[in-house]
C-alpha cells in the first residue's frame, strides 16, 4: 500500500502506530531523480541536475536527462558515468595534491590539463572541487560529492581559513607585512586582516626546493576570504610580486599523506573538522590590539601523519605577526 505526501512522493506504508527504527530506516517508494542522487551523497540538488542533462545519469540502462524523471528506489539501478548508485552509500571527501598547470575545473574545451584528470571520477562518480586554485598555484584541493559542505565552506559569512607559501621577488621584511595585516585596500575593496610573516627556507620547501635565493623572500599568508588572485594581488600591492605560490592547509586541515599529481580520502576526523566549519589559527581568535605569542621555530611540532587533526596549540602557535 502506497500513499502520497505533500512533495508528491511516494511511501510505503508500514503497520499502524509503528514507528521507525534506525537500524531499518525508511525510504520514500519513489522520488525525483535529482533528490535521490543528491541523498545519495553524489552531488547537491543542483549538481545532480547538471549530471542529468550532460547525459551522465542512467536509469536501468536508459540516459535520464528529464528534470521530473522519478525512480523507484527499490527496483531501479541507477547509475553516474557508468557506476552504480545507491541511497546509503554516503557522501565522499578526497584531498588532492594540485601540481602546477592543471586548471581547476572538471573539463576544458582546449583539452588543456584539469584537476578532474586527478580524481577517480569512475570510482566516485559526481565528484567536484571546493573552491579553485590558480593554473600555476600548488597544494591543497578538496573535493566531495557533498554540495552543502562545500557551500558552507566556501560562503563568506564561514570565514573559512587558508594558509598560503609564496615566494616574492625582492627583500621582504616583517615591517612590510604591516599592510596585510591591517586589511589592505584592492581594487575590489578593503580585505579582511590577513595574519602573515615571513617564514625560513625549511618551512618554504613547497615554493622553494632550491632554497630561497637572494633577491627573494618566502612568506606565509592566511586569509578567510576567497576573491580571485587574492594573496597575488595581497602582496603584488606592496610592490613584492608572487613567483610562486602553494596553499599547504584548508579549514585546518593540512597537506599530509599524499604525494604530489595524487589524491586521498578524508579521515572521518577530517571530515569532522570541515562539518565543524574548520579550525582557525590562534590569532583569529585572540582579542584586538593583542599581541600574539611567538614561538621559536624548534619548538614547533605537527600532527601526526596519519589524518588525524591538528592539536589546537601546536602548529598553529607557529603563526606570528
Amino acid at each position: 500500500m502506497t500513499r502520497t505526501n505533500e512533495v508528491g512522493e511516494t511511501r510505503t506504508a508500514g503497520v499502524a502506530g509503528a514507528p521507525a527504527t534506525d537500524a531499518q530506516p525508511v525510504y520514500p517508494h519513489t522520488m525525483r531523480l535529482q533528490r535521490f542522487l543528491a541523498r545519495a551523497g553524489v552531488a547537491s540538488r543542483r549538481g545532480s541536475e547538471d549530471l542529468m542533462t550532460a547525459g551522465r545519469v542512467t536509469v536501468n540502462g536508459q540516459v535520464a536527462t528529464e528534470l521530473g524523471t522519478k525512480v523507484d528506489v527499490d527496483r531501479d539501478h541507477i547509475e553516474v558515468d557508468g557506476m552504480p548508485v545507491k541511497l546509503n552509500q554516503g557522501a565522499v571527501y578526497l584531498m588532492v595534491y594540485k601540481p602546477t598547470g592543471y586548471l581547476t575545473t572538471m573539463s576544458d574545451p582546449q583539452e588543456r590539463p584539469c584537476v578532474a584528470d586527478l580524481v577517480p571520477r569512475d570510482r566516485f562518480p559526481g565528484l567536484f572541487p571546493v573552491g579553485r586554485l590558480d593554473r600555476d598555484t600548488t597544494g591543497l584541493l578538496l573535493f566531495t560529492t557533498d554540495g552543502n559542505l562545500s557551500q558552507d565552506l566556501l560562503h563568506p559569512s564561514k570565514h573559512v581559513y587558508k594558509t598560503y607559501q609564496a615566494l616574492v621577488d625582492g627583500h621582504l621584511t616583517d615591517p612590510d607585512l604591516a599592510p596585510l595585516r591591517r586589511g589592505i585596500e584592492l581594487d575590489d575593496g578593503l580585505c579582511q586582516p590577513a595574519i602573515c610573516r615571513v617564514i625560513t627556507a625549511r618551512e618554504a620547501e613547497a615554493v622553494a626546493p632550491q632554497g630561497v635565493k637572494p633577491g627573494t623572500t618566502a612568506v606565509e599568508v592566511i586569509i578567510r576570504e576567497g576573491r580571485k588572485n587574492q594573496v597575488k594581488r595581497m602582496l603584488s600591492k606592496i610592490h613584492h610580486p608572487v613567483i610562486r605560490l602553494h596553499r599547504c592547509n584548508f579549514a585546518g586541515l593540512e597537506l599530509k599523506d599524499v604525494a604530489k599529481g595524487s589524491w586521498r580520502e578524508l579521515t572521518d576526523r577530517e571530515v569532522q573538522i570541515l562539518k565543524a566549519g574548520g579550525i582557525p589559527p590562534k590569532q583569529a581568535s585572540a582579542k584586538r590590539g593583542g599581541k600574539p605569542q611567538e614561538t621559536p621555530a624548534s619548538h614547533t611540532r605537527h600532527h601526526g601523519s596519519h589524518g588525524s587533526a591538528p592539536k589546537r596549540n601546536t602548529y598553529r602557535e607557529r603563526y606570528t605577526g
